[in-house]
């Protein structure tokens, strides 16, 4: 189940991120302008935020295997509807608009793996595994980009922007085959009767302010992740001289480890028995390396600003897993496919914001200065996560309620028995 939510989840986060490395393309070949290419690539995620939480209710509805079925076969067939719309010519002016609205379409219903992934999940694993496992499906966003990356350029230059395309297209129809074959849904007491037992459960963002405070954490915490991950490139060759294939080398591998780190983290709040203590640490320890950041790009101390850098861009996407599992397990398996659509919604707004706002800043106060100014996001995180609550609510299991200072399920038994 893990390892197909992975690849689904990739797969369609190449749909969703191939356009933007096509622009080269795009502009010297096709004929438009920045502008033009520019709209093409942000498309699919348009229409990826106006879809999600849509996702997420139909997955509360119908269960994660009929929505990942009809959304990935759906999505697969939008992609073979750009690709048809982009064959022929090299002036792609006047099929412009057309190219758009399809592969805003097309990021529309790329978005069906979002939630249901991290409800399946969260449904197949239990509480003590299911941090390791919300880590390791949290890769699945690199994982898509670095294959977007590595692939598109090449197959744009081989044979056109259609067989660029054609790559997500062609990933999304294996995960669909994948899904067939190996996705069930998880048994769970509150889903009776094609939905109508999840009609009954009580919403869970009535009477507790938890699961708004932590998609306000999230979209504050995602700050930081894309100011680092966009303009880290433009740091160290504008601001330090580096030439390109350094930079992006040290850019692309601050993402691998970042990956890496979700991964560990999510190990970490398995054993810890928590999800938002360690979300806590996380965001105490991004003000940080932020200042600690800035205060190289200050010193102009190249190869210190590298390592740091690294280490601020695992720590700027640890909490990512943390806060996508608390809320499921928040949220319980009826509302858990809403309330994660809202998580993603929340964090692609705010990821939206961070190019034209840290770039306004880049360009009036400089690099160094724009990132200690970033630290004040994650600043304003730390009182906003709740006190814990909830310790791991398993799907469909009674949840365990615990004071703010409480020790854990395993300190409070014998020492034989831990």
């Amino acid at each position: 189940m893990l390892a197909t939510m992975v690849c689904a989840q990739a797969a369609t986060t190449v749909v969703t991120a191939a356009p933007a490395f096509l622009i080269p393309f795009l502009h010297e070949r096709a004929g438009l302008s920045f502008a033009e290419a520019g709209l093409l690539a942000g498309a699919p995620n348009l229409g990826l935020v106006a879809s999600l939480v849509l996702w997420g209710a139909a997955t509360d509805r119908w269960g994660e295997r009929r929505v990942l079925l009809i959304g990935l076969g759906l999505t697969t067939l939008a992609v073979g509807g750009s690709v048809v719309l982009a064959t022929g010519g090299q002036d792609g002016s006047d099929r412009l608009w057309p190219l758009a609205i399809v592969l805003g379409v097309s990021g529309a219903l790329a978005g069906c793996t979002n939630s249901a992934s991290g409800r399946l999940i969260a449904g197949w694993f239990p509480a003590e595994r299911r941090g390791l496992a919300m880590g390791i499906r949290q890769t699945c966003q690199p994982l898509g980009m670095a294959v977007a990356a590595l692939a598109v350029p090449p197959l744009a230059a081989a044979g056109g922007v259609p067989l660029a395309l054609a790559l997500g297209g062609a990933l999304t129809l294996a995960s669909l085959i994948a899904c067939a074959i190996v996705v069930r849904d998880p048994a769970r007491t509150a889903r009776s009767g094609a939905g109508a037992g999840t009609a009954a459960v009580e919403n869970p963002y009535r009477g507790s302010a938890d699961l708004v405070r932590i998609h306000a954490v999230s979209m504050l915490l995602v700050i930081p992740q894309f100011a680092l991950s966009t303009f880290g490139l433009v740091w160290f060759t504008v601001g330090f001289g580096w030439d390109p294939l350094t930079a992006g080398a040290l850019v692309a591998g601050a993402q691998f480890a970042g990956a890496g780190g979700r991964i560990l983290v999510g190990v970490w709040s398995d054993r810890v028995h928590s999800r938002l203590r360690p979300l806590r640490q996380i965001a105490v320890a991004g003000v940080v390396v932020l200042l600690a950041a800035a205060a190289c790009g200050w010193a102009e101390w190249g190869i210190a600003a590298a390592a740091v850098y690294v280490l601020a861009s695992c720590v700027s996407v640890a909490d990512n897993g943390l806060a996508f599992t608390a809320v499921a397990e928040i949220a319980g398996p009826a509302w858990a496919g809403r309330a994660l659509g809202l998580q993603n919604t929340g964090q692609f707004l705010a990821a939206a914001a961070v190019g034209p706002g840290v770039g306004l800043l880049i360009g009036t106060l400089g690099i160094p200065t724009a990132l200690a100014l970033t630290a004040l996001a994650p600043v304003l995180a730390v009182p906003l996560i709740p006190r814990e609550r909830v310790a791991h609510p398993a799907s469909g299991e009674r949840a365990i309620r615990l004071s703010a200072d409480a020790p854990s399920v395993p300190d409070r038994l014998p020492k034989e028995h831990r």
